[in-house]
């Protein structure tokens, strides 16, 4: 059934966070290039308001991103306010090992 093979593809997510401390599946993981799509496809169909509304839930559960661009610019954003807080500017020099 659809719900089966949800569930199968939802548990591969939690264990792919579990290893990697994340739901970012990266679009060039050759190892997992099922899940790959799978979350595109989630992303895509929660965008069309056509995903069921107990698989948002579980997803948002585990802390699924659903837009990885928003979600890239606002950890950087976070990392660029703490580094103005600790050196008073936002000027991040390219040689900056520990700000790449």
């Amino acid at each position: 059934s659809s719900d089966h093979t949800w569930n199968e593809h939802f548990n591969q997510l939690c264990a792919y966070k579990a290893q990697n401390g994340n739901c970012c599946v990266s679009q060039n993981d050759a190892q997992h290039t099922s899940l790959v799509g799978w979350v595109n496809k989630q992303r895509l169909l929660r965008k069309n308001n056509s995903l069921n509304s107990n698989y948002i839930q579980q997803l948002n559960s585990i802390g699924f991103v659903w837009d990885p661009c928003d979600h890239s610019w606002s950890e950087n954003f976070d990392q660029l306010c703490i580094f103005k807080d600790q050196h008073g500017h936002c000027n991040v020099s390219r040689n900056d090992e520990g700000n790449k």
